[in-house]
């Protein structure tokens, strides 16, 4: 697992940065729902960058889960000066060769929907043995705290892709990722999900920066 930091050193937070509030930088309803959870331990106001008065584009141009996330976080950091996390996610299928990857919101089309993006993986895979369907869900996430003062993590869960849509918990490719043959992401209630998820991964790393901080500006 990657973590990095920008600066060896402590950096002082700028004035006028609120230390309670936190702005993902997504207006995905269920991504928002995941990260309050995760963030509920920390006392931070988290919301979107909707919320937050950021209604710009943000062109996701990279060539990985990491550069697209940086570009997210520092987008809104900048607009805002508030601290900002951004998350890049997705779906790597050993058999397509890690496709969709970061194509992962669009692999069906722009404005597709997730039971349309689904079946055109699912179309892709129609036939292929079990001990190829293998596959993981990536989550990428970046922190900037402060200017810099910014942080990298990455999580995987692994798993297979299944032959048809099971569960109707989660979101987007959850209902056809297999964690077992019993079970898909979709299959378990939240709780669960926020204790093995991709996200909840990426998430363990950084929460040791959250307690830090806390602590610092106590």
């Amino acid at each position: 697992m990657e973590h990095q930091r920008s600066s060896e050193e402590q950096s002082t937070v700028p004035d006028g940065i609120s230390r309670k509030r936190l702005i993902i930088a997504s207006n995905n309803a269920g991504k928002i729902r995941e990260f309050k959870e995760l963030l509920s331990p920390f006392g931070f106001e988290v919301i979107s960058m909707r919320d937050a008065g950021f209604n710009e584009e943000i062109v996701e141009d990279g060539d990985t889960f990491e550069e697209n996330a940086h570009i997210k976080a520092r987008a809104v950091w900048e607009a805002t000066k508030t601290p900002t996390i951004a998350d890049d996610s997705g779906l790597e299928i050993d058999f397509l060769d890690g496709a969709p990857g970061v194509y992962s919101a669009r692999y069906a089309g722009e404005g597709a929907s997730d039971k349309e993006r689904c079946q055109k993986v699912l179309d892709e895979m129609h036939g292929v043995a079990r001990e190829l369907r293998d596959a993981r869900f990536v989550c990428s996430i970046y922190f900037i705290y402060a200017e810099d003062d910014e942080y990298s993590v990455r999580g995987e869960v692994g798993g297979y892709i299944g032959e048809k849509p099971k569960g109707k918990n989660g979101f987007g490719y959850d209902p056809i990722f297999m964690l077992n043959d019993d079970d898909s992401m979709a299959t378990i209630d939240e709780e669960e999900k926020n204790k093995i998820s991709h996200r909840a991964n990426a998430f363990g790393q950084l929460s040791k920066i959250f307690e830090e901080k806390l602590n610092a500006d106590k």
